[in-house]
């Protein structure tokens, strides 16, 4: 057989993983982020040409840089016969094949995690055997992609679609190297996905959850999950349309005074604050948002940030390499309005007079400390539903549902937000403040520190 090899690359913000399938001087890139300028260097440094994007499907959770890649290289986009691309591209329908170098690569219709999803089989150019099977959101390691991002109508039938896919998909070879596109962190995964981003066909054949259940149990298993972010009701469709080719990496942010500032906010900006989260509480724009720079950044702005909405940044240091990173994570999930961000940050905003908000960051301790004591205080649990444990007597609302959900928290008291680890119960704080709800922080730590001894009764 044709000697190859498969390039991984993972964008763990979104849980997701591209593939460089390459042989001999040519090669195809399948399900690329939109940020794909570095992989395309490398592929033109080694004399590789990339001759097709292959998509797996319509993707739900990110826009997709098939464009990015046709643009730069002249690559055929190719993808399943019934995306309804509304740009040209190949469709690929079942048994349909492209050669890559030395290889075929046979479309193999497996739909469930969208109508259209279609797995590729990479075959030899001699052996008709499959090596490996691009799976997209079909079969995950340890997992299956989810089936209710098409609306709650179609998440049934999606299902039983999903359950006959994976059993196909079950049947190739021991040895076929699965190669999933979504994985761990990813929201299209129905279930807890395993850390590891490829398998095989026999491992998961052993030890998928998804592959263990009839019909009936996987389909009642696709209903009831942890609601995913609100960004990704907008991906679809910007996807089949084909989002705006960018050519490159964004170029410099620019930087806004603070009266510039003042009145893009005056107009409807929102201002994200990247800094870290104790930093926020000191002091902050009022009615910002907290959001450290970090692999989650994007994703929080995603669950809380109406799509469209113009962003102002202001960053940590240095503020030109965070606002490069801060805007290709945006770019990722479409938004692309940003506006600029705060030149001279938060210390020339002060002094010039102008107003800064500010709330308590404490610890577990702190908290336990004020309960033990019967102080007034309401605790709001900002994790997921899925997240286990129950604080006692706390008021449950995902960060992602708090923009929509303020008027269900009382304002008799402080509210005191808590995550496990601090991120979330920052993020959760700054939209309580922005409305005008009394609110502290637990910002390190959170509900595991909380549980046992609220309880126990340590908590009074």
């Amino acid at each position: 057989m044709d000697e190859y090899e498969i390039g991984i690359v993972t964008t763990a913000p979104l849980g997701d993983t591209s593939y460089l399938l390459v042989s001999g001087d040519e090669a195809a890139l399948v399900d690329p982020q939109r940020d794909c300028w570095g992989l395309l260097a490398d592929c033109d440094a080694r004399g590789v040409r990339v001759r097709y994007v292959l998509e797996t499907h319509v993707h739900n959770d990110y826009v997709s840089g098939a464009l990015e890649v046709r643009d730069a290289t002249g690559a055929t986009v190719a993808g399943p016969a019934r995306a309804a691309y509304a740009f040209e591209y190949l469709p690929l329908a079942e048994d349909d094949e492209i050669t890559v170098g030395g290889l075929l690569v046979r479309a193999m219709e497996t739909p469930g995690h969208t109508a259209e999803h279609t797995s590729y089989l990479v075959l030899g150019d001699r052996e008709r055997d499959p090596r490996a099977v691009f799976t997209g959101g079909s079969l995950l390691v340890g997992s299956s992609g989810r089936t209710d991002l098409s609306g709650e109508e179609r998440t049934e039938s999606l299902a039983h679609a999903q359950f006959r896919s994976l059993r196909r998909l079950a049947l190739l070879p021991d040895g076929t190297r699965v190669l999933p596109t979504h994985g761990a962190g990813s929201s299209c995964a129905a279930g807890p996905a395993s850390g590891e981003r490829t398998t095989t066909v026999g491992a998961e054949r052993r030890a998928n959850p998804a592959l263990a259940v009839d019909e009936e149990e996987f389909v009642s298993e696709r209903f009831g999950l942890p609601p995913y972010p609100a960004y990704y009701r907008h991906m679809a469709s910007i996807n089949r349309a084909g989002p705006t080719v960018l050519g490159g990496p964004p170029r410099g942010v620019r930087p806004l005074t603070p009266e510039t500032v003042a009145r893009r906010t005056g107009g409807g900006a929102l201002v994200v604050d990247a800094r870290d989260r104790r930093t926020f509480a000191r002091g902050h724009l009022p009615g910002s948002l907290c959001d450290e720079l970090d692999d989650g950044f994007a994703g929080l702005v995603g669950q809380v940030v109406p799509f469209g909405t113009p962003l102002v940044l202001v960053l940590p240091e240095p503020a030109g390499e965070a606002a490069a990173e801060a805007v290709t994570q945006l770019l990722r999930i479409g938004y692309e309005r940003v506006e600029g961000y705060l030149d001279g940050g938060i210390e020339r905003w002060q002094a010039e007079g102008r107003p800064v908000g500010s709330f308590r960051a404490a610890d577990p301790a702190d908290l336990l400390a004020l309960l033990a004591r019967g102080a007034p205080v309401r605790v709001l649990d900002v994790r997921s539903p899925n997240e286990p444990g129950t604080v006692p007597g706390a008021l449950a609302i995902p960060v992602g549902e708090l923009p929509r959900r303020l008027a269900e928290i009382p304002r008799d008291r402080e509210v005191w937000t808590v995550c496990s680890r601090g991120r979330r119960a920052a993020a959760a704080a700054s939209l309580l403040d922005r409305a005008g709800i009394p609110v502290a922080a637990v910002v390190s730590g959170g509900a595991h520190d909380l549980i046992q001894p609220m309880i126990e009764g340590r908590a009074g």
